[in-house]
């Protein structure tokens, strides 16, 4: 079972933001904004490659959740940016598919 895998059964302690049937969204302990917060799905998917048409609606409540966070964290106004890397050239590093939501600092642009 994978690191993101053991969070999600509460086998590993994380500080979790919002939680649901489907989905936990929890700090970032190697936070790259003041706001990081990792938003997966409790089912193993290794990368949004990986991803099916089987888990579509899956995919939308992921990116509702990481809007549900930006609301409940007052990030709605300021603004949040959302990542999602894809394997390893594009940062990925835990093979868990999730959601980065970041925010508190003004983020530039392009990233990396």
């Amino acid at each position: 079972m994978c690191l993101f895998c053991k969070i999600a059964q509460h086998e590993i302690k994380a500080n979790i933001v919002l939680e649901d049937e489907h989905a936990v969204a929890f700090r970032d302990i190697n936070a790259a904004a003041p706001t990081h917060v990792l938003v997966i799905p409790k089912k193993h998917i290794v990368s949004l490659s990986e991803a099916t048409e089987a888990d579509q609606a899956l995919l939308g409540r992921l990116l509702l959740m990481a809007r549900a966070v930006a609301e409940k964290l007052d990030l709605l106004n300021a603004g949040y940016r959302t990542v999602v890397n894809n394997g390893t050239d594009a940062g990925q590093s835990v093979f868990h598919l999730h959601i980065h939501v970041l925010a508190g600092r003004k983020l530039t642009w392009p990233p990396g």
